[in-house]
């Protein structure tokens, strides 16, 4: 299915680290030209080497997504380096912890920025290279937390990602005419960077809470975001696709265990 992929080029945003290292790092697997996007320059580079080294080709800009006119010169960038852009994975987005009570303007706005506004800079800079192409995919990295769950500390987080799934739903209508598809796909608890260092006992009790007892991998996330690249999935736009493992599924904590107990 994926060998339809070969020889395009793909700009995924957030791409030093977690899933979009690993969204990176599955495109270049399987032969595309892949612009690594981070703030580091450092950090992007690193995962542009990491997809050089396994054979592929790769490389990075240093682009804040909130910025409009880095994310045109990221769009330039890859149509100068590539020829063009065929992918776009809107994968950039940040998660500091805040409640209510302690959340300030500041950082509910920080985290818009770069998580909804970054979605929208991010497809605007590449839509025009993409009608040239005569069309192309989008993927955006929404979440669960936000559509579909909550977490404490995580309101702004979840109004980003529940409104990504706004903007995707017009945007699809929007770019249609062009061959262009916007989809979203929604992790559940992937097993990242992030939560690498939060030691035994609390990934344990993640895992408990999903119906297939492990976390994702964000190959697991990468290969949904690759379906909704491919030529078989040109007759699918404005929709969301959930990858957690079925963690969204149980009423209640009863419910697993009384999948246990079968």
């Amino acid at each position: 299915m994926f060998a339809s992929l070969a020889g395009r080029t793909v700009v995924v945003t957030g791409a030093s680290k977690g899933i979009g290292r690993g969204i990176a790092r599955r495109f270049g697997a399987i032969g595309c030209n892949v612009l690594v996007i981070a703030r580091s320059f450092e950090g992007a580079a690193s995962v542009a080497r990491e997809i050089q080294d396994a054979g592929g080709v790769a490389s990075a800009a240093a682009i804040d997504v909130s910025d409009p006119e880095q994310t045109v010169r990221m769009a330039a960038a890859a149509t100068e380096r590539y020829g063009a852009i065929d992918i776009l994975c809107a994968n950039a987005g940040i998660f500091p912890a805040a409640r209510l009570d302690r959340m300030t303007a500041a950082d509910f706005d920080a985290v818009i920025a770069t998580n909804l506004r970054g979605t929208f800079l991010s497809v605007s800079a590449c839509v025009a290279a993409m009608k040239a192409r005569g069309g192309g995919r989008i993927v955006l990295t929404s979440s669960v937390t936000g559509p579909v769950t909550g977490y404490p500390g995580w309101a702004h987080y979840g109004a980003s990602k529940a409104g990504q799934l706004g903007f995707m739903r017009t945007a699809a209508i929007e770019l249609a005419p062009a061959r262009i598809t916007v989809n979203a796909v929604m992790p559940g608890n992937i097993m990242t960077e992030g939560l690498s260092g939060l030691g035994p006992e609390y990934l344990a009790r993640m895992e408990g809470s999903i119906p297939m007892r492990r976390l994702g991998s964000v190959e697991d996330v990468a290969n949904a975001v690759l379906f909704f690249a491919s030529d078989e999935a040109a007759y699918i736009t404005g929709q969301t696709l959930i990858v957690d493992g079925g963690q969204v599924l149980p009423e209640s904590l009863a419910a697993l265990e009384e999948m246990d107990s079968a």
